[in-house]
């Protein structure tokens, strides 16, 4: 099977994870990084998902999984240990057509979840189709070691500039192409703001402003 790749924009939206280990805490996390509303159902929750809790970064329902408490929810992902309730979980959510994640288990699932490797705004994903997350993550560790900070930085100026390349049509491609020939990741990744700030003002006319992490 070959997977339509789409990033969804889930910010504000009721995001359901039934599960409350380990496994459950990492999707929560990154549910939670992108801005959506985050469930939890579990009658039992670990120590880093009560904390957040306790917080009320997330809300909880403790009880074990029924299909009447995932309505209305954007997507749902199944995190628990129990192969019956991940198979109620995936199907429940289908007849009620809500997109389904079931851990581990691409046949109960509508979509499958990437190895990200996350820079800021910068978000590269790889898939395997499911068929091999060790590669997934192999590949993840080499590009997280190729594509450092430097990237979420230069990101940033990029989208700094973009109202000025929204204005003036086919320069931004230019821009992009003089401010790597200029070196200006390297003047990224040194830290020499001074010379960042230079470079850009050079090569666009503007000026930027650079936070370094």
């Amino acid at each position: 099977m070959k997977y339509y790749p789409v990033f969804l924009d889930i910010k504000d939206k009721k995001c359901i994870i039934v599960g409350g280990g380990e496994i459950a805490l990492r999707k929560t996390e990154r549910l939670l990084d992108c801005g959506a509303k985050v469930l939890v159902i579990s009658p039992e929750l670990s120590p880093e998902l009560a904390t957040l809790k306790d917080k009320k970064l997330i809300s909880h329902i403790a009880a074990q999984y029924s299909g009447d408490l995932i309505d209305k929810a954007a997507l749902i992902i199944g995190a628990t240990d129990d192969e019956k309730t991940n198979a109620k979980i995936s199907q429940d959510a289908r007849s009620k057509g809500i997109p389904v994640n079931i851990v581990d288990d691409p046949k109960k699932c509508d979509f499958i979840l990437p190895s990200i490797v996350q820079r800021g705004d910068l978000a590269i994903a790889i898939g395997t189709g499911g068929k091999s997350p060790a590669l997934a993550r192999h590949l993840r560790e080499e590009l997280e070691e190729k594509y450092g900070s430097e990237y979420e930085i230069f990101l940033n100026i990029m989208g700094g500039l973009r109202i000025k390349m929204e204005k003036n049509a086919g320069v931004g491609k230019d821009w992009f192409k003089s401010l790597l020939a200029e070196g200006i990741l390297d003047l990224i990744k040194n830290r020499d703001m001074k010379k960042v700030k230079e470079t850009v003002k050079k090569i666009t006319g503007e000026e930027v402003e650079v936070e370094f992490n």
